[in-house]
């Protein structure tokens, strides 16, 4: 159903007792169960008082320190509840306190995920009592008094218990309007001790009487220092009745703020009794447009392979200069070896002797040594390599003998000379 917060004031106003008869006399429902949380900064005191130490302190607050640490704050919660229910049915449970007010430092960064926790256990059927005492209400625990359901101050009808609660309600009140819900939350719980009548207490504190509980020290002794709790006498006794009583105010109390604090258009219980709330509606994400599915293959069938791409050529080496064809002479003389460029011949200088048709460079890189037959050899007075010699000066060829016939190589001339040797 919801959190509750009791706190106190300086002068032992009896938070921890009241909390405790809170535990043993809330009304439950089937399927419902209720907790009492000890988050007093200064320590505990159920384990030594009402249970008289017959449960070891090994349970409780400080070891949800190291859990929050390790992220599992609300897994090791359900570690460390220690079941006061009379007949053993784990509807109501204890969540002991610290053994040192010392180890309150360790729990700073803790407060805000422990209420977060509480207010999880309602979708769990839980209501969570948490006694803050006198302390738990400010400081670094401030956090569980602003997250509170409802918050109850308890207090006695004395001069002394009136004059403390004063200062302290008016800061609670203070810090809930700005960092809480709102001060509606508020209301007290009065110890009928002193002569000042519930009327009188909350027109001069400016807070709602929730519930009034006798000043009965000896039925409140079994709370605070153990004694048979299962008793008839105690179960019947006017403590108790009156802390019934207490409890279906609180109800009511958080019923009526739920309906102010509820989202437009949320129902909510007025009488403060409604069940886990339905999940908010997921916001809308946007998704990406979903595959078209492909056709699923046979039981046998190979899995479908990509379809095969057309090979790229690879790029081949960067184009060079240009080279002429090469000769027949080079072809021949060198054979598939690559051919070797020659000097140009001189201007004027003729080779004698029919040319064949010359090759060309594809011809000659591509297709290697020509199939034709070998050339003819080279003319006498060329040679295949070096340097060509410096002709001498052209001059008209001799008549010959015969016309239409050119002297044979070798033959002298009519002048008396050889070709070969004028040459």
């Amino acid at each position: 159903m919801a959190v509750i917060a009791v706190a106190g004031t300086p002068g032992a106003p009896g938070a921890t007792t009241s909390a405790l008869a809170l535990l043993l006399a809330w009304p439950l429902t089937p399927g419902r169960r209720v907790l009492l949380a000890e988050c007093d900064p200064d320590g505990g005191a159920i384990l030594a008082g009402a249970l008289e130490g017959r449960v070891e302190a090994v349970y409780g607050l400080r070891n949800l320190a190291v859990a929050d640490r390790r992220g599992r704050l609300a897994e090791e919660l359900w570690d460390q509840l220690v079941d006061l229910s009379p007949d053993g049915s784990a509807d109501r449970l204890l969540l002991p306190g610290l053994t040192d007010p010392a180890q309150a430092v360790g729990l700073a960064y803790t407060w805000e995920p422990l209420v977060e926790a509480f207010h999880a256990l309602e979708h769990h059927g839980y209501d969570v009592i948490m006694d803050l005492g006198r302390s738990g209400a400010h400081g670094s625990s401030a956090a569980l008094a602003r997250r509170a359901d409802g918050g109850l101050l308890t207090v006695r009808s004395t001069l002394r218990g009136l004059n403390s609660a004063r200062p302290r309600l008016a800061a609670l009140r203070e810090d809930l309007d700005t960092s809480g819900t709102g001060a509606d939350a508020l209301g007290l719980l009065l110890v009928q001790e002193g002569p000042y009548p519930a009327a009188d207490v909350s027109r001069e504190l400016g807070a709602p009487v929730i519930g009034l509980l006798p000043h009965a020290p000896r039925t409140a002794r079994v709370l605070s220092d153990g004694g048979e709790s299962t008793d008839r006498r105690f179960v019947r006794s006017e403590l108790m009745r009156a802390a019934r009583s207490a409890a279906d105010e609180v109800r009511v109390l958080v019923g009526r703020r739920r309906v102010r604090l509820a989202p437009q258009g949320q129902p909510a219980d007025p009488a403060g009794r409604q069940t886990a709330p339905a999940a908010p509606p997921r916001p809308f994400v946007p998704q990406a447009p979903a595959p078209e599915p492909l056709p699923s293959p046979g039981p046998m069938s190979p899995p479908m392979s990509p379809p095969m791409s057309p090979p790229v050529p690879s790029p081949g080496p960067p184009p060079g200069p240009w080279t002429p064809p090469p000769s027949d002479f080079t072809t021949a003389a060198a054979g598939p070896s690559p051919w070797v460029p020659q000097p140009p011949l001189p201007p004027g200088w003729t080779t004698p002797g029919p040319q064949p048709q010359p090759q060309t460079a594809f011809t000659a890189t591509a297709a290697g040594p020509s199939p034709w037959p070998p050339p003819p050899p080279p003319p006498q007075g060329l040679t295949p390599d070096g340097p060509l010699p410096t002709p001498p000066a052209p001059r008209p060829a001799p008549p010959s003998p015969f016309p239409g016939t050119a002297p044979a190589p070798g033959t002298a001339a009519p002048d008396g000379e050889e070709v070969l040797r004028a040459r």
